[in-house]
């Protein structure tokens, strides 16, 4: 084999399987890939200077939308790719390999053009069929991160005295938001149950804040939504039972498959550290850190770990397109079969994959020197972004769930949701 075969620590390569990444979900993903991957490496490009100014990433968003991107999962009728998910979320590491902000920032776009490719309302789906063909893009705010109760928003839905519905309330983790032409809120609706709402982000009374202060994700617009008496449309209004029954299972993965796009990256820059690398200890293996064997056993480990999360991110994704195609049967049944099935491959993965990515961004620094903490490089990043995302939806919950339903056979939670207990308290008692 010679270095003519082999595609030396080269990101966006033409193929997947001469990187060493492995064969991808399909065999047209490398030809799927590559009309992206020019993008990409566009978009890493910048990474490291957008991170260090803080520039929010407005116009490689727009380079996103430009190439098709937020397109992927639509028909070719409809200007998109007919990418299966398997496929979606292979470029989603891709993409994150490049700038992990991204990816996040259009976690919610994604999973809205499920709900849209799955609705039975032939309206709703053709209305919102056209507006991502055109490139318009779904931002979120749902979590208030707040006083609110676990089973009920403080942002609700209210008549004002000419009878139209407005929106009011405040929101938080309100990732993409500020880059985004929609925004989908998690509502209080006029009967007192959960819903969802679609407005557009620059409607009047739709404030979006720019002040996410959390050490990781920094550009990701997961700061503040303010909706104050916002005029909203009724017929964008979703109730919970119709959306996409999958997406706790969906919204976790991506935030995975941001880890492991994270844990290729540190991959490369590890490896283009090492081999340019000059300075030397005397107690060292050989003249070269690139020579050293116990140097290039760390590469070997970073680099190992975002192979392995690579693989299981294929594995769960299939189970993912196992419950889309499930969706699409009308039998509840086993729907609800696939639903539980693909909440459980992907339980099953959060805690390995975390802690694969975790570890390999700190020994990372095993293979440098000091030199290596030096802000100008921003090496840290790594850790505080796979820190950051696998907070959400804490993974210490995650093996007992898995545990549980191995030894009882019990399933996993059908949704999961946050809020102050204090509050489901007071609720109960005024109930």
């Amino acid at each position: 084999m010679t270095n003519l075969t082999i595609q030396h620590a080269q990101a966006f390569s033409e193929s997947q399987i001469y990187a060493a990444w492995g064969q991808g979900p399909s065999s047209r993903y490398d030809e799927l890939a590559q009309h992206f991957r020019p993008v990409f490496a566009k978009i890493q490009a910048g990474t490291l200077q957008r991170e260090q100014q803080r520039i929010l990433p407005y116009e490689q968003l727009q380079w996103l939308k430009d190439s098709g991107f937020t397109r992927l999962r639509l028909l070719k009728a409809f200007g998109g790719f007919d990418a299966t998910i398997s496929e979606l979320f292979a470029l989603l590491v891709e993409l994150a390999q490049a700038d992990s902000n991204l990816p996040q920032a259009l976690r919610v776009h994604f999973g809205f053009t499920e709900d849209v490719l799955i609705s039975q309302d032939p309206a709703f789906k053709a209305r919102w069929l056209k507006r991502i063909a055109a490139g318009e893009t779904i931002g979120s705010a749902w979590s208030e991160g707040g006083k609110e109760s676990r089973d009920q928003f403080q942002t609700h839905i209210y008549r004002d005295p000419q009878g139209r519905l407005r929106l009011k309330g405040q929101k938080y983790y309100t990732t993409g938001s500020l880059y985004a032409d929609w925004i989908e809120v998690g509502i209080q609706d006029l009967t007192g149950e959960s819903a969802s709402v679609l407005v557009p982000r620059n409607s009047e009374g739709v404030e979006v804040l720019d002040d996410w202060n959390g050490f990781g994700q920094k550009l990701t617009a997961s700061g503040t939504a303010i909706f104050n008496d916002v005029l909203i449309d009724p017929s964008e209004i979703l109730v919970d039972g119709t959306r996409f029954k999958y997406s706790a299972a969906y919204y976790q993965l991506v935030q995975l498959a941001i880890i492991t796009g994270l844990g290729r990256a540190a991959s490369y820059e590890l490896s283009r550290a090492v081999e340019q690398r000059s300075r030397n200890y005397t107690h060292a293996n050989s003249q070269f850190v690139r020579d050293d064997p116990q140097i290039l056993q760390v590469v070997g480990q970073v680099r190992g770990a975002a192979y392995s999360a690579g693989a299981i991110i294929e594995k769960v994704a299939q189970s993912l397109q196992r419950t889309y195609l499930a969706a699409l049967q009308g039998n509840a049944e086993y729907e609800e079969q696939q639903n539980a099935l693909a909440e459980l491959e992907t339980a099953q993965s959060q805690t390995v994959i975390t802690q694969l990515i975790l570890n390999a961004s700190t020994v990372l620094f095993d293979a440098l020197g000091a030199s290596a903490s030096d802000q100008r490089y921003a090496l840290d990043r790594f850790w505080r972004n796979v820190r950051t995302l696998s907070s959400h939806n804490p993974r210490v919950f995650k093996d007992r769930i898995v545990g549980d339903f191995s030894v009882n056979g019990t399933l996993p939670p059908y949704q999961w949701r946050i809020g102050d207990v204090s509050q489901d308290q007071a609720l109960s008692k005024a109930s």
